[in-house]
């Protein structure tokens, strides 16, 4: 290999490792909170996106795991409402805060996700890459019970998996679904535009409660309300663009106070995106 080659495929190489430490930095520790949404069906909250954990006679289902770091204190959190052990787990995307615990779990647990999740963790060289992954699909059978993972377009990434408790008209939608402003990972896939009709095709399921990313346990119409900001969100980007706005100055004078959000963060690093794919 010669010099310049060597010296790209070096600084490819930071660029993905910069890539992953960017996904996966940690705030600072918490303790975990587990909150009872059903009878059967826990939410882990606190230190990264939110746990859900479902409980049968064969065995746990979780959704995500955190960080690495938290792995433990999950599974303490789940033995003090079960003593079965946690036999599999669902990964709504690649995100670290979500599957960073993949690692750590996977000698014991098998781990499912969408064949996006799966492809954007080995480009990007995570830890824990799953070992069964699915198009559009996939359902989990345990101890009588029922967990189907569905995976409806592109949105947050291009991977985003939403996991449905059809007995308790329940869904975890990853980050689909937050209480803050929306990050699109156009590195991963994201769309601005196709968010809503994601969505949509999220709302022809039967349910009621949601587990959202982060943030608490939410309601039906609160997912539909998020929906309309994501839409509003996308007229005014339009609208600077049609009066010819540049980029920059867009995302400078961009206001959405009315909406609870702000042009910082997660929502500014998706921006340039949004604007490149509206027309």
């Amino acid at each position: 290999m010669g010099k310049t080659a060597a010296v790209r495929s070096l600084a490819g190489l930071f660029l993905l490792a910069g890539f992953w430490i960017a996904q996966t930095q940690q705030p600072p520790a918490q303790p975990l909170q587990l909150e009872k949404v059903k009878d059967d069906l826990y939410n882990i909250s606190g230190s990264g996106g939110n746990v859900a954990a479902y409980l049968t006679d064969e065995g746990v289902i979780l959704v995500d795991e955190k960080f690495p770091r938290n792995t433990t204190e999950i599974l303490a959190k789940v033995k003090s409402v079960s003593d079965k052990p946690v036999r599999y787990a669902f990964n709504t995307h690649h995100h670290g805060d979500h599957t960073g615990g993949n690692a750590n779990l996977l000698p014991n647990v098998e781990i499912l996700g969408h064949r996006n999740n799966r492809a954007n963790i080995v480009e990007k060289k995570q830890p824990g890459a799953q070992r069964i992954t699915f198009a559009d699909e996939a359902s989990i059978h345990l101890g009588g019970k029922e967990v189907r993972a569905r995976w409806f377009g592109r949105g947050h990434t291009n991977g985003d998996t939403v996991i449905y408790f059809p007995a308790h008209k329940t869904i975890h939608t990853g980050d689909l679904f937050t209480n803050g402003a929306p990050y699109i990972d156009y590195t991963s896939g994201g769309s601005g535009v196709e968010w809503t009709k994601t969505i949509d095709a999220i709302l022809q399921l039967d349910f009621e409660t949601v587990i959202p990313g982060h943030g608490p346990v939410m309601k039906r119409d609160d997912l539909i309300a998020y929906r309309k900001k994501i839409e509003t969100l996308r007229t005014r980007v339009s609208d600077l663009k049609r009066k010819g706005v540049t980029k920059e100055e867009a995302a400078k004078t961009l206001n959405l106070d009315d909406l609870g959000w702000r042009m910082a963060g997660l929502l500014e690093r998706g921006f340039p995106g949004l604007w490149d794919e509206l027309k």
